[in-house]
């Protein structure tokens, strides 16, 4: 068993010793403890397959065969490092289920990254701190984005593109269809009930609890919209 100092030095060498092994410990015992986890990992050949079918993996310093290879070494220190940066650079497209062994490791991040929601980490709330009002626009009207929500300042990562449109957006206005109703509140007309389940769906899975984890003002102004539906329905959450 390591002793104290030489657990101290791991996370001095990892980058974030302002952690304890034992927190790091437990958050990689919540991963390995998911039912899919199994499933997801084999063991990991080395052989690459992964990084060359994934997209990310060319325009980020990513690899999902070093997420695969710190699962199956059972490394607490860079898995609790890839859980606060790089399961956040992965597109979720699963390319890398191509891997011969039958490891998936976009399964592994998916694991990782609910993990990381449900307790609330900094890289969690950074990751889905422009999601916001997407989560909120979804939940509030059923529909994702409007032209006007795509600000700079809302989502750094989308490329020169976005200020395009924020600066140009009355004439990207008058491009757009009539029956998209040219409102910032819809693009289109949602039926109650669709609404209805989905709310039903997130309250079941645990979804909202997620969301108070990385962001309690979203949190509370969805319960009551959300609940007040509900209620008109004659539904009990």
């Amino acid at each position: 068993m390591a002793t104290a100092s030489a657990l101290l030095k791991l996370d001095a060498a990892a980058g974030f010793d302002d952690v304890s092994y034992e927190e790091k410990a437990r958050l990689f015992d919540e991963v390995r403890a998911d039912l899919r986890y199994p499933e997801y990992l084999y063991g990991c050949y080395e052989c690459g397959i992964c990084v060359a079918a994934c997209p990310s993996a060319r325009f980020y310093d990513f690899s999902p065969r070093r997420i695969a290879q710190a699962a199956a070494r059972e490394d607490v220190e860079l898995v609790y490092q890839q859980m606060q940066e790089d399961i956040w650079e992965c597109s979720q497209c699963f390319s890398c289920l191509r891997c011969p062994r039958g490891n998936n490791p976009g399964g592994v991040i998916t694991i990782m990254r609910e993990v990381a929601v449900n307790n609330g980490l900094a890289s969690a709330r950074q990751a889905l701190e422009g999601y916001s009002r997407i989560i909120y626009k979804i939940m509030s009207t059923g529909t994702q984005v409007s032209p006007d929500m795509l600000q700079p300042d809302a989502f750094p990562d989308w490329g020169p593109e976005v200020k395009d449109v924020s600066d140009n957006l009355a004439l990207w206005r008058k491009a757009l269809p009539p029956e998209t109703l040219h409102t910032t509140s819809t693009g289109w007309d949602v039926d109650p009930r669709t609404l209805t389940e989905l709310y039903v769906i997130w309250f079941e899975t645990g979804a909202l609890e997620m969301i108070k984890e990385v962001d309690e003002g979203l949190y509370t102004i969805l319960e009551e919209i959300m609940e007040e539906r509900l209620e008109e329905e004659g539904i009990t959450p």
